[in-house]
C-alpha cells in the first residue's frame, strides 16, 4: 500500500461504519495510534506527528517517541511531562508511538465532594454512566490535596519492555495543587488494544508539573464527561515499522496492570 498509515477500526465497528457515511476526523469517536500491547512489548518509535494527531482531537493522553515522557492534550494544546517531572510544549513535528485523542464535548457535568480519591471517582463515573461497553472521555478540574504521578525518561535501543522501564520510574507527589485530570474509561473488550478501565494523566494549572496518575485526593473539583463515543479508529504504523515485528500473541494483562499502577519506587 502507498498510504502512509493503515486504518484498522475494530471489526464490529468497521462493519457498522460501512452502513453509514464516513465521519469527519475524530467526530463522535476516539482515534488512537497503534496498540497498548505493542507499547508494552517495547515498540516506542514514534509513527504519527502531533500535527497529524491534532486533526483528530483536542483532548487526549499518550506518550512520545522513545517513551520520552507523558503526553497530555488539553484544550487543543499538547504538553509533555518529562522524566524529571517538568512540563513543556513539544513541537508539532514530534511523534508518538501510542496515544488516544478525541474532540471533547462534555454532556455530563457534576460538582464532586471534597476528599474524593481515584477509586471513588471511578465508582462515581460508573454510577453516572453505567454503559460499561461505551467509551467515556472525562476531565476533573479543581484543587487537589495531593496527586501522585509518574513519568519516564527517554529510552535507548534496544528498548526494554514497558513493565521493566516502569519498575524504576520516577514518581512525584504534588501537594496542594490546582489542575486537571485528563482521562478515558474504556470497555473491557479493548484488551490488548488500549487500557481497559481507567487511564488518567494530570496537568497542573501553572503548567509546571503533571504525569501519569497513580493516586490523588481532591479538595474541590468538577467532573465533566463526554460519553458520545460510538467508534474507535486505530492508526497502524506504515509497513516496515517496528510494529510489524512485535509479537502480539501473548496475554500482557499482568504487565499492563503492573506498568499502569506500579507503586514500588518512591521519591
Amino acid at each position: 500500500m502507498t498510504r502512509r498509515f493503515l486504518f484498522a477500526p475494530l471489526i464490529a465497528v468497521a462493519l457498522f461504519a460501512a452502513c453509514r457515511p464516513s465521519p469527519e476526523p475524530g467526530a463522535g469517536g476516539i482515534t488512537q495510534v497503534a496498540t497498548i500491547d505493542a507499547l508494552l512489548a517495547g515498540a516506542y518509535d514514534g509513527t504519527v506527528t502531533l500535527a497529524e494527531l491534532r486533526r483528530f482531537g483536542d483532548f487526549g493522553i499518550g506518550t512520545f517517541h522513545a517513551l520520552d515522557g507523558e503526553m497530555i492534550l488539553l484544550d487543543g494544546v499538547f504538553y509533555k511531562v518529562r522524566g524529571d517531572g517538568s512540563v513543556g510544549e513539544p513541537p508539532q513535528s514530534e511523534t508518538t508511538p501510542f496515544a488516544s485523542v478525541t474532540h471533547f464535548r462534555a454532556d455530563v457535568r457534576e460538582e464532586l465532594p471534597a476528599g474524593l480519591d481515584l477509586p471513588a471517582l471511578e465508582a462515581r463515573i460508573d454510577r453516572l454512566l453505567p454503559q460499561a461497553n461505551r467509551f467515556c472521555a472525562f476531565r476533573v478540574r479543581g484543587e487537589f490535596r495531593h496527586v501522585r504521578v509518574r513519568s519516564v525518561p527517554a529510552q535507548s535501543k534496544p528498548y526494554r519492555p514497558l513493565v521493566a522501564v516502569t519498575r524504576n520510574q520516577p514518581m512525584f507527589t504534588l501537594q496542594g495543587v490546582r489542575g486537571t485530570l485528563v482521562g478515558f474509561r474504556s470497555p473491557s473488550f479493548v484488551k490488548g488494544v488500549n487500557v481497559p478501565g481507567y487511564h488518567l494523566h494530570f496537568l497542573a494549572d501553572d503548567r509546571r508539573s503533571g504525569g501519569h496518575v497513580l493516586e490523588f485526593t481532591a479538595a474541590t473539583s468538577t467532573l465533566e464527561a463526554d460519553t458520545l463515543h460510538d467508534f474507535l479508529t486505530i492508526r497502524l504504523p506504515a509497513p516496515g515499522a517496528a510494529f510489524e515485528k512485535v509479537d502480539l500473541t501473548p496475554d500482557r494483562s499482568g504487565e499492563l496492570e503492573e506498568a499502569e499502577k506500579n507503586p514500588a519506587v518512591r521519591d
